[in-house]
């Protein structure tokens, strides 16, 4: 099972974990590569975020971009990375920074700022790795040089596409960047399975999923008449190369924090296209 740290009152009224819940958090991302922070953010944040990403789901399916992960039911798409979108409970969540700083300690960094939206649909994504092994050929996995931070707008089963994982899988050495595929063998799959079978689990609307992003997964069928956004960043460590992420000119306060700096570079709000930022992977028109 996922391993779902409930928020306690205490540490509500806080803003932060104690120090037994972080390592909570920890232990369960060395060991399992997941865990499902809940109630760490707030409803009307995501009634915001939910509301402008169902508004602009048009203009990402008709992108000439063509932003679809292998198949056309599952859409990057982030949410606008401008005012009034921004948020600190998202971009800057303590908990969620508590629990990736005590697995990758200082010098945190948010590397991506995104998302995807799971349509209405039959069809679902090959497990695979977003980044294999950063060196190959060793006897044992790494630490975690990077941890995927999730935040759903609504509420996820397997009915609406909750995301397939396999715990456990961010230790296994098989798949490495330098093999140039990241899709999981079907051979390998299976012999997995029989040791620990896949999972799609429920995640309540205002939780924050964090999974190494070694860890085998895929996108699945969303089989209500719904599309599921869900919005993604990536918390590396600090010495992993530099990306960019453009936001606007005047929002540089905003993006202060003590433990996770941003690879933002900030432009002028005209050239900000952010539909055009999100590409696809692997799609073939059939």
């Amino acid at each position: 099972m996922v391993t779902v740290i409930p928020l306690s009152q205490a540490e509500k009224a806080a803003g932060r974990y104690d120090d037994a819940t972080v390592q909570l958090a920890r232990e369960a991302i060395l060991r399992d590569g997941c865990v499902v922070l809940e109630d760490v953010v707030s409803q009307e944040t995501l009634d915001t975020l939910h509301e402008v990403m169902m508004r602009d789901l048009d203009l990402f399916l008709n992108s000439p971009n063509r932003p679809f992960n292998w198949v056309k039911g599952n859409v990057q798409q982030g949410p606008p990375p401008v005012e009034p979108y921004l948020f600190k409970d998202v971009l800057f969540n303590e908990y969620a920074i508590q629990a990736t700083k005590s697995v990758m300690g200082p010098g945190l960094r948010n590397i991506m700022y995104g998302g995807n939206t799971a349509m209405p649909s039959e069809s679902r994504q090959p497990a695979h790795a977003d980044i294999g092994q950063l060196w190959p050929n060793q006897e044992h996995a790494h630490p975690p040089a990077m941890l995927v931070v999730n935040i759903p707008t609504v509420d996820v089963s397997a009915e609406n596409g909750s995301t397939e994982i396999w715990l456990g899988t961010h230790l296994d050495t098989s798949i490495a960047m330098q093999d140039g595929d990241i899709v999981v063998a079907p051979e390998v799959l299976e012999a997995r399975r029989a040791v620990s079978p896949p999972l799609q689990p429920d995640i309540k609307r205002g939780s924050i999923v964090i999974r190494d992003v070694r860890m085998w997964h895929a996108g699945m069928p969303n089989r209500t008449s719904n599309p599921r956004p869900m919005i993604a960043m990536i918390h590396a460590v600090s010495w992993w190369p530099r990306t960019s992420m453009p936001f606007p000119k005047g929002t540089e306060a905003f993006f202060e924090h003590p433990d996770l700096k941003t690879d933002v570079d900030f432009v002028d709000a005209d050239q900000l296209d952010y539909v055009k930022l999100h590409g696809g992977y692997a799609y073939e028109e059939k």
